[in-house]
């Protein structure tokens, strides 16, 4: 096994591993904040409610890419 290679599969999972990691933790802030929210404003409920499908999706954009770095990555391992 040539090292280039196990450096390169190291390279697409730790891409994976930050990529996934920080917008994890990032959502669950974000929906306990807007839990938080509602209960304070009831009324505010589905203006916070979008705000948050937002946001979680851009969130979640974060570990699409993270993925797609790590399939370009092993794309140079064959």
């Amino acid at each position: 096994m040539d090292i280039g290679v196990g450096l390169l599969g190291l390279a697409a999972a730790l891409s994976i591993a930050i990529a996934t990691i920080a917008p994890a933790l990032a959502q669950g802030n974000a929906a306990a904040r807007a839990m938080e929210a509602i209960a304070r404003q009831p009324e505010a409920a589905g203006e916070i409610r979008t705000s948050l499908i937002i946001s979680l999706a851009f969130m979640e954009a974060l570990t699409i890419y993270g993925l797609l770095i790590a399939f370009l990555i092993l794309g140079n391992i064959g």
